[in-house]
């Protein structure tokens, strides 16, 4: 991952973490269709070193098998622990979630997704904050 700078942004900043380029590219367009401003991280560790210095995520968008020292359900359980204003997706198309495997407010997407089923997802969060 490229190290961004933030300062000027003004758009809700999503980060969308996916070891493989090309899924992780299609979604991050999709994401920013929708209006974030979106960076991209290869792996759950690429992720949480983002997260820690950039406080300001609105979004996190990620896949289970993610790379690094955990997979996607243990990053969206740090991650709403930490930090519980960012809203977390859980993407995967070859594990459904298990009772336990991630918290109650997060959403999970099945692989493969459209971009409007995100779309929508993302709409109907924003419609109950």
């Amino acid at each position: 991952m490229k190290t961004e700078t933030l300062e000027g942004i003004s758009l809700p900043v999503a980060l969308v973490v996916d070891d493989e380029p090309l899924i992780r590219m299609d979604t991050a367009d999709i994401i920013a269709g929708a209006g974030y401003h979106v960076v991209e991280a290869a792996s759950a560790d690429e992720a949480l070193q983002f997260i820690e210095s950039h406080a300001a995520l609105a979004l996190l968008f990620t896949d289970v098998n993610t790379g690094g020292s955990v997979n996607g359900f243990e990053l969206a359980r740090r991650v709403t622990e930490l930090w519980p204003e960012i809203h977390v997706i859980v993407a995967s198309g070859e594990r459904l979630p298990a009772e336990g495997d991630i918290p109650d407010d997060v959403q999970f997407i099945r692989k493969p997704f459209s971009a409007q089923t995100v779309l929508q997802m993302l709409q109907e969060r924003r419609g109950r904050r």
